[in-house]
């Protein structure tokens, strides 16, 4: 039942293809509204509008309104109305603007803006559609980057549904309209899924294709029924036009091998129909099974090229020679079927890919129409991108941020909205820089996160708009994230920017650090996690110093080291007159440093013996790392900055008890000091395979342990899989390799890998951003509260400048490459790119 659906749905889309190719007159055109509050008032819910608002007389407008008048037409086949808003001469409304006067245009569901569009994006005719389609279908088109989104894709998808995998060389050509009209069509049906990276075209394809030329795979997903097993990917031959995709899905629609029981000069298939051949296996009741095996393989290998299907001889008479073993039926009316006898599979295959070559000929002229100037297509590819930050930014470009929870500062509010919270947040950001707009993101998942905490309030500064306010807070790089404590200096972060890292540092700057606690039982509660209240769900090591009287200078230190790492680090201070009784339960004495870690592994002492503040530091920072830690992609900074060699386990998921008790006793050991005892988990950091394969030349069985010492001549050693990884098992292995007794299993090479920029030296940016010892927070005292009303705090609040509004909803255009800011290109990137 469900195969005749499709064959509905596919027959029916096929003439409104061909409806919308016969040209009508008088049909839609472009509306006309006197009004702003006209068009507004007329806006149906659930019905689409292109809108562009416009003076009645606009000089250089010309250009722009053919375009947009052409496309009313072919966006009215779609339920897209195209319409034309007069603005009145006095009007100086978001919309009706100087500014934005005939600069963009307006995509509206009902009276929901959907996104704004820069003039200069909608070029022509089959821009406008498709990225008014696009916007429209952001939803259900999959945007993908790499071969692993594509990847996980697929594995949601085998034995559900088919995917369509499309590669555009850049949005807004006439193949990414083609692909974006079929989503609309067949999206219910199929998976659409779009890319314009050249390297994961290549990646799905097993030959080297044009990646200057659109390519369009069909996915077929419900097939694979095992998570193991791949999903089979057809090609579209043609030139990817609309009528060649409908065409190729409705191939591949088809059953792949038809059963005849009737005459085969009666039958008409899809493939006939669509003037492709139709051969015919030749089968008997004796080998039924084994001919119904060799039409499937056949019918795989010319998906797309004809049609197989499995002819019975002994349901239908056949007055042809009893040795023929195969029949071709060509489209062409008139032309007898052709019964031959062929050797194998190959000659079937070679028969019908040469027909199709001579007519490929004379279908592929459209091909040449789609190659352009070399210098253009230089200009306008957006395949190859240096920066992973900007291909991110360019994957999610299209994806409106929840930013109504962040408030909008700008030069007349700023000082003002600081005495509006106990603590406030400000991102200073650049809305045409990459970074910027991938930690806008991150931020907003912060404020969700945060949504209701008493006492923080989360706001920023698009840079772009207001330079001197950045200048006036010292803010030289982007982005800057500070908080601004009232009556305080202000605490700059310096880390990672992923929404666990901002929150925690956030929630974190909300105490003092250190903290001072007053009595027995709040040192207690601290240790325990418990105090203070803010702080008692959030799992962080806690840190206690202890001083009595006499260490007034290690406590002076002390409290300095924690103003330096505040945010960073979970501190407290007891000085109390039984701070001495404190330090003696857990065997130290003042100045000492009780350490309590969030998995309750009890409380360490350490007796504070350095008072410098560099050594507090760095004693600090080690003993804030794990003793037998999971690496991972952002903690192995943290250990690699050690210049230790490291004993790492590689685990194809959780190790066991076993193992972590003896490699746990091993770190906490005597040798603990000479090496960085840890392990790593495969499958939540896929990384480490690639990691094996640089060790050895094929991926050793898991769990491996392994001695590297990247730090001095690169050598990598492997503990003898025959034996068990106890302590006492490493230790006499470790014995043997310090004696030079072991024989190394690879030794990695000293070419010395550095960013091709050094704008990317990100591993150099990070190590700067982390405090160090001697390092000081930039920190500058907030300004008084200026004479700003609370109305105008209030419109700030609610709706931020018409430029930057236009920033953040734009979509953008062709893309940066690379992350060094091109100031003087700013002009330009600033109305092409938004807040993602």
């Amino acid at each position: 039942m469900s195969a005749q659906k499709d064959r509905w749905v596919s027959s029916l889309v096929f003439l409104l293809f061909c409806a919308c190719s016969i040209p009508r007159s008088g049909s839609a055109s472009l509306q006309q509204e006197p009004s702003p509050q006209h068009y507004f008032s007329a806006l149906e819910a659930g019905k689409a509008s292109l809108a562009f608002f416009t003076p009645t007389v606009s000089p250089g407008s010309h250009l722009f309104l053919e375009q947009i008048e052409s496309s009313a037409e072919a966006l009215q086949d779609y339920g897209i109305s195209v319409v034309k808003v007069n603005c009145p001469k006095e009007d100086v409304s978001r919309y009706c603007g100087k500014e934005n006067a005939l600069r963009k245009a307006f995509l509206f569901r009902g009276h929901k803006l959907i996104r704004e569009f820069p003039t200069d994006a909608l070029f022509d005719l089959d821009s406008i559609v498709a990225n008014v389609l696009f916007a429209l279908l952001f939803n259900e088109v999959k945007y993908v980057e790499t071969l692993a989104d594509l990847e996980n894709i697929e594995n949601v998808l085998k034995g559900k549904s088919n995917m369509v995998f499309a590669y555009v060389p850049a949005t807004g050509t006439a193949e990414h309209r083609a692909v974006m009209e079929a989503a609309f069509v067949y999206g219910t049906i199929h998976q659409f899924v779009l890319t314009t990276e050249a390297a994961l075209l290549k990646a799905t394809s097993l030959d080297d294709p044009d990646v200057s030329s659109a390519w369009l795979l069909f996915c077929h997903c419900q097939q694979a029924t095992e998570p193991g097993q791949p999903c089979r990917r057809t090609a579209l031959a043609q030139p990817l036009t609309l009528l060649n995709i409908h065409r190729h899905l409705k191939l591949m629609g088809a059953p792949l091998v038809t059963e005849v029981v009737e005459d085969p000069e009666k039958i008409s298939t899809v493939h006939l129909q669509l003037g492709l051949p139709l051969v015919f296996i030749l089968s008997q009741k004796e080998t039924y099974e084994a001919d119904r095996r060799t039409a499937e393989f056949v019918a795989w290998q010319l998906l797309g090229k004809a049609g197989v299907a499995l002819l019975s001889r002994d349901l239908v008479h056949l007055n042809v020679l009893h040795r023929s073993n195969v029949a071709l039926k060509t489209p062409d009316e008139g032309m007898p079927i052709q019964y031959l006898v062929l050797e194998d599979t190959d000659e079937v295959i070679t028969l019908v890919e040469n027909k199709n070559k001579v007519k490929q000929i004379q279908e592929d002229e459209q091909e040449e129409e789609e190659e352009e100037d070399e210098d253009e297509k230089e200009n306008n590819n957006q395949d190859i991108q240096d920066d992973q930050v900007v291909e991110a930014v360019a994957r999610d470009k299209k994806r409106e941020l929840p930013l109504e929870q962040i408030l909008v500062l700008t030069e007349e509010n700023f000082h003002s909205s600081l005495s509006e919270a106990a603590r406030t947040v400000v991102l200073f950001y650049a809305s045409w820089e990459a970074v910027s707009l991938a930690v806008l993101h991150s931020y907003c998942e912060v404020a969700a996160h945060l949504k209701g905490t008493p006492g923080v309030l989360l706001s920023r500064v698009n840079c772009w708009d207001w330079p001197g306010l950045c200048s006036q807070e010292n803010v030289t790089q982007f982005p800057t994230l500070r908080i601004y404590k009232e009556g305080q200096q202000s605490v700059t972060y310096g880390g990672m920017w992923g929404a666990e890292e901002l929150s925690s540092f956030i929630l974190l700057s909300q105490v003092s650090c250190p903290l001072k606690l007053a009595t027995m039982d709040e040192a207690e509660g601290y240790l325990r996690g418990e105090f203070p209240s803010e702080l008692s769900s959030q799992q962080h090591t806690s840190l206690l110093g202890v001083f009595s009287t006499a260490t007034s200078e290690a406590r002076e230190t002390f409290e300095e080291a924690g103003n330096i790492l505040s945010g960073h680090v979970r501190m407290g201070m007891y000085f109390e007159d039984d701070a001495l009784a404190l330090s003696q339960k857990y065997s130290v004495f003042p100045p000492a440093l009780l350490l309590a870690r969030s998995g309750g592994h009890g409380v360490e002492g350490i007796t504070l013996s350095k008072p410098s503040l560099q050594d507090m530091l760095q004693m600090i920072r080690y003993q804030l790392l794990d003793k037998f830690p999971e690496i991972t992609v952002p903690n192995l900074p943290q250990y690699l900055q050690l210049g230790k060699p490291f004993l790492i386990l590689f685990s194809a998921g959780d190790i066991s008890q076993v193992e972590s008790k003896e490699m746990l006793k091993l770190a906490k050991g005597k040798p603990q000091q000479e090496f960085v005892a840890c392990w790593l988990n495969l499958k939540k950091t896929p990384v480490g395979y690639g990691i094996l394969r640089t060790y050895f030349p094929t991926t050793p069985s898991l769990p491996v342990l392994l001695w590297v010492n990247l730090h001095a001549g690169g050598q990598v050693f492997k503990f003898p899989s025959e034996q068990s990884i106890t302590e006492m098992n490493i230790l006499s292995w470790l014995e043997r390799l310090q004696a030079g007794l072991e024989i190394p299993s690879s030794t990695l090479s000293e070419e010395d890998w550095k960013p091709p920029l050094p704008a990317y030296d990100f591993l150099q940016m990070m190590e700067h951003s982390v405090p160090h010892p001697g390092d000081t927070p930039a920190q500058h005292p907030p300004k008084s509260p200026g004479g700003d009303t609370a109305g105008g705090d209030t419109a700030s609040r609610e709706e931020p400048s018409q430029q930057s509004t236009a920033e953040e909803a734009a979509s953008p255009g062709r893309g940066l490459r690379g992350t060094a800011p091109r100031m003087a290109a700013r002009d330009k990137q600033g109305k092409r790119h938004s807040e993602l």
